[in-house]
């Protein structure tokens, strides 16, 4: 149920972020994203889900061993990764060219 639940909200837009309300990476990444890029990223915060601790589960399982869980950061419906990983495509000038290819930035 978890799976196809966060499978579903995943694709909902071009940006998708699973957060947690008081965790400052993902206040991070939405800033970078949301706030610098000017993206508009459909937010769901976990702790406020009824299934939110399956869908946790679900996602840490996803982003790999010892990985948080949250951020988690969607983009074309594809996990990209959490908070080391995105700020790195950033760095790396690759996190803008892949949200305008999906149709998350259009400058």
């Amino acid at each position: 149920m978890a799976e196809e639940r966060v499978t579903k909200l995943a694709s909902e837009r071009a940006v998708v972020v699973f957060t947690k309300s008081g965790c400052c990476m993902c206040h991070t990444v939405m800033t970078l994203l949301v706030g610098e890029l000017a993206v508009s990223a459909a937010v769901h915060e976990l702790d406020r889900d009824p299934l939110g601790r399956e869908m946790e589960k679900e996602l840490a399982r996803r982003l790999g061993r010892g990985a948080p869980a949250v951020p988690a950061v969607f983009i074309g419906g594809r996990l990209v990764g959490g908070t080391s990983k995105v700020m790195a495509m950033h760095l790396k000038g690759e996190l803008v060219p892949l949200l305008k290819n999906a149709g998350a930035l259009w400058l």
